[in-house]
């Protein structure tokens, strides 16, 4: 293995494991900022030694451990020990194998929900929206600022500085490594369920990298849906937000070709959709349905994809009811992007030029500058059209915006299908 393999196997292992290693960390040292630190040093170790070693048949279990070892040293400075003694009001002895013993056992443990109390600590009322969504982002989906930056359609900068202050904020305030009960945490449980969607998303759709997908991020932000649904079963949104992650998350096999090339909707092969987290889906969207008759935008998403969920073929897709749908998504939450989505569903159901004339009064909106969709959903209308020269310049500055060197390819590969039909008869 190459050193250029061995640090791409290491991205994948922190991706995987970060969230764990910071979420157990965490509920020992009762410091989020500090919990990502001792997992950064794991990761920084193994950088260095695993290029000369080889990768650990268990690489998650060591960087558990090397963040263990990193701990536990940091417990046995006299600093933090002299804080834990005020705090729990044992001498500095007892104080230090109480702690390590208990380290141990936390960190040897199944994490069980510390994931879930992770995400609660993150969505603190003391935080802004933004920075809970974007912190929560950071520790639980390992994204870089780059990353969590493109989501927001906002500059890195300004999401870097969200997350040192987020961090420092929950220091300061000593915000407890909780599940919170009653009230506080009906007051999270909205940001909470923003922060899935959009681990969710990340999963789904990567904004950047090599890989289409990042199915990991797809479980765990799923999984988390599925202990809130238990949490606070009498809220529907929980139910909506989780039929919509079941039943996206059933297209997987099918969004990937062979070589990790991206398959799109209409022409994935249906059958190997997975039929059993269709059904769970449907099953949470009938029990969001019957708790909230008013849908709200969760629901209302998972609405729209159980009507692909329920088209056996492409063609059958009843697209004048998600274009609807749309619509009353954008009502409840008003969004350029969802508004780009309706134009879409409009061009299927009513023809390309109805969904054009959508796309084109969205041009002129600034979040949507630097957002390659905009420009794709632009040359697949103006294809359709027969535009194919106007088509391949937007399909081209489509890839030239996107992070994702899988969709840039696709992106590429249409501008190039716009250009052969573009160009003039051979004589």
């Amino acid at each position: 293995m190459t050193a250029t393999d061995t640090h791409r196997t290491i991205d994948a292992v922190w991706r995987i494991e970060q969230a764990k290693l910071i979420a157990g960390l965490a509920r020992m040292v009762r410091d989020v900022g500090l919990a990502e630190e001792l997992a950064q040093d794991a990761l920084v170790v193994a950088l260095e030694k695993w290029p000369a070693t080889g990768i650990p048949d268990n690489p998650g279990a060591w960087l558990m451990a090397t963040a263990k070892n990193r701990a536990i040293d940091r417990l046995r400075r006299a600093k933090l020990f002299e804080r834990k003694q005020a705090e729990l009001g044992r001498d500095l002895d007892e104080q230090q194998e109480t702690a390590v013993e208990a380290l141990d056992a936390a960190l040897d443990d199944d994490i069980g929900d510390d994931l879930l109390r992770l995400v609660f600590t993150a969505c603190h009322p003391l935080l802004s929206t933004e920075a809970q969504v974007a912190l929560t982002l950071r520790l639980l989906g390992g994204l870089t600022t780059e990353e969590i930056a493109r989501a927001f359609l906002v500059s890195e900068p300004t999401v870097a500085q969200r997350i040192v202050r987020a961090k420092r904020t929950l220091t300061e305030a000593g915000v407890p490594f909780e599940v919170p009960r009653g009230p506080d945490r009906a007051d999270r449980l909205s940001s909470v369920l923003g922060v899935l969607y959009l681990v969710f998303n990340e999963g789904y759709t990567a904004t950047a990298g090599d890989d289409w997908m990042r199915p990991q991020l797809c479980k765990e932000a799923l999984r988390l849906g599925r202990i809130l649904a238990e949490l606070v079963p009498q809220e529907p949104e929980v139910h909506g937000l989780v039929a919509l992650m079941e039943i996206q998350a059933s297209r997987a096999r099918a969004r990937i070709g062979p070589s990790g090339e991206p398959i799109l909707l209409l022409d994935q092969d249906r059958a190997r959709w997975d039929q059993l987290l269709i059904r769970r889906g449907l099953a949470a969207l009938d029990l969001a349905e019957k708790l909230a008759p008013v849908a709200g935008p969760y629901a209302l998403q998972a609405a729209i994809a159980a009507c692909h969920a329920r088209a056996r073929r492409g063609e059958e897709t009843d697209w004048a009811r998600i274009a609807a749908l749309y619509e009353a998504l954008v009502e409840v939450t008003p969004s350029p992007v969802i508004e780009l989505n309706r134009a879409v569903a409009v061009a299927m159901a009513f023809g390309p030029a109805a969904g054009l004339a959508l796309v084109e009064a969205l041009t002129a909106e600034p979040s949507l500058a630097s957002y390659h969709l905009l420009p794709a959903v632009r040359g697949d209308l103006l294809a359709r059209l027969g535009r194919f020269e106007e088509a391949r310049a937007e399909c081209e500055r489509a890839a030239s915006l996107t992070r994702n060197a899988r969709e840039r390819e696709l992106l590429l590969e249409r501008a190039a299908a716009c250009a052969r039909e573009s160009a003039p008869p051979l004589s």
